[in-house]
């Protein structure tokens, strides 16, 4: 048995590899590939995603996982093989339901879609990707025939992120935060802005770059095992766990643009890094569901980097980066702007309290594409409908609307954006846990101090990699199911004190 695990290990190592392969390719095309090279790229990634996949479906795999079967099942539950062949097993019998002809292919279509948004967002063209999208229509939905379902989303939720987890379930769990959020967001917008004119003023790039690699160093990024680009959409990625790169934009006009961004993707990347080695080149080494991978930016990004205690320590140094700029903006002046709360059109840029409706949105309008009751071509018409009504902001123009976002013009339409508020309720419930075990955290925050909340972090979240599901790791974390109390009781809390509520 020993022996036959190591040839298993050894096959699913080169499924792991040739997937980071296909991440560098992927990250170069984001990053620095000129764009006479998008048809190539396609051609190439294509490649290596249908060796992936046909490596990791190749029947040799399944007859040492039949063989493997009942000695994995003799296992303690919590050792590294257990889980290795459970995951694997889970992963073989997926990938065994899709042909790895249709893969490559609805592979090189991404890669095509992702070219034409980088021309058609800046264009203001919806009718370039158009075709496109239709195609990542089809092919979405034949990803799902592939397998059963109850809704046409749940396999691509299972497969694209959230393991296990259905659309009905998702759709239950919105409404009860709709139900909380609408009447808070209601009560904050009913008051006078916060004035947030300080971040408006001129920033140049290289000092923000400079500010916020000093920041992401101290939160806990390693930048012997990383480095950070510019791109077009803040991403992470990556290529071993010795190799996890991130990347993010400026707006000179905009200082939280790329601070934020900054800390929001070293969040995602110190998960990557605080997985245990010895789990590399295994089906373990990753994030475990998109929706754990967002608590991670989003307990930095928000819960840690827009405190008060953070800036206590930060804004003095960020001051005297800008001084020009800040030198007659206090702390309290500084901390409210960054905590201001007003609808906006953009996602990625919007406050804590309204983001998760721009993620409903996009929720609601990817199963109405899935189950025919939404056209491509009435898309952008529906996009501002909703936000006319949801948000009650209104734009004529395609680039800060439907196409603000890469995730349908690089993936499959279906899947992903529920990962961004299930993360923002998973991070106050990891947070809040991490309290309760350290109640010293904020104090350290104030000094600058952030290794016992980043070792809370990796012994509970981060060394496990995809060891289990979201909802097992989070019962294990917390000693609570999954839940919104946590997440209500901070949004109630910083924001009633910011707005007198």
């Amino acid at each position: 048995m020993e022996a036959k695990l190591k040839e298993l290990k050894k096959r699913l190592t080169e499924v792991y590899d040739l997937q980071c392969a296909a991440s560098l390719l992927y990250w170069d095309q984001s990053t620095y590939m000129p764009s006479g090279g998008a048809t190539a790229r396609g051609r190439q990634t294509a490649l290596v995603e249908q060796l992936a996949h046909e490596k990791l479906t190749d029947p040799a795999v399944g007859r040492l996982l039949e063989e493997l079967q009942s000695y994995g099942e003799s296992l303690p539950y919590d050792s590294d093989d257990a889980a290795i062949l459970r995951i694997a097993r889970k992963n073989y019998e997926r990938a065994t339901k899709v042909p790895s002809d249709f893969m490559a292919a609805m592979s090189n279509h991404f890669a095509d879609t992702y070219q034409v948004w980088t021309q058609a967002r800046p264009a203001n063209d919806f009718s370039m990707v158009e075709p496109y999208l239709e195609k990542t229509l089809e092919y979405s939905r034949r990803f799902a025939d592939y397998f059963e379902y109850d809704h046409i989303a749940d396999p691509l939720i299972d497969y694209y992120a959230e393991e296990g987890l259905k659309t009905e379930t998702i759709r239950a769990l919105f409404t009860d935060l709709r139900e909380q959020l609408v009447p808070l967001v209601k009560q904050v917008t009913e008051r006078k802005p916060l004035d947030d004119a300080c971040l408006r003023r001129h920033f140049p790039e290289q000092q923000q770059w400079d500010f916020g690699v000093k920041v992401i160093k101290q939160l806990g990024y390693d930048f012997q095992r990383g480095r950070q680009d510019k791109t077009h959409h803040p991403f992470m990625t990556k290529f071993s766990l010795g190799d996890v790169r991130i990347t993010t934009r400026f707006k000179e006009n905009d200082l939280g643009e790329g601070l934020f961004s900054t800390i929001h993707e070293a969040g995602h990347a110190m998960y990557e890094q605080g997985i245990r080695m010895e789990l590399e080149g295994t089906p373990l080494a990753g994030g475990t569901s998109s929706g754990v991978h967002e608590s991670q930016s989003r307990l930095w990004e928000n819960i840690v980097g827009r405190s008060r205690g953070f800036w206590q320590h930060f804004y003095p140094q960020l001051q005297e980066t800008f001084p020009q700029q800040l030198k007659n903006v206090d702390l309290d002046t500084f901390y409210r702007a960054i905590n201001r709360i007003e609808p906006s059109l953009i996602r990625t840029s919007a406050d804590e309290l309204t983001y998760n409706l721009h993620v409903m949105i996009r929720f609601d309008l990817e199963l109405a594409m899935l189950e025919g009751k939404l056209a491509i071509k009435d898309l952008p018409e529906a996009w501002r409908e909703r936000y006319k009504s949801d948000l009650g902001v209104f734009d004529s123009g395609d680039q800060d609307g439907v196409l603000q976002d890469v995730h349908w013009h690089f993936g499959p339409i279906g899947g992903m954006f529920q990962g961004y508020t299930l993360g923002n309720i998973l991070s106050a419930q990891y947070y809040e846990a991490a309290l309760k075990a350290h109640p010293e955290i904020p104090d350290q925050t104030r000094q600058g101090e952030f290794s016992t909340l980043h070792r809370w972090l990796r012994e509970n979240i981060y060394q496990h990699g995809a060891k289990y599901g979201a909802l097992e790791l989070t019962e294990r974390a917390t000693g609570s199911s999954l839940t919104i109390d946590p997440y209500m009781r901070y949004l109630k809390t910083k924001f009633g004190e910011l707005y007198s509520l």
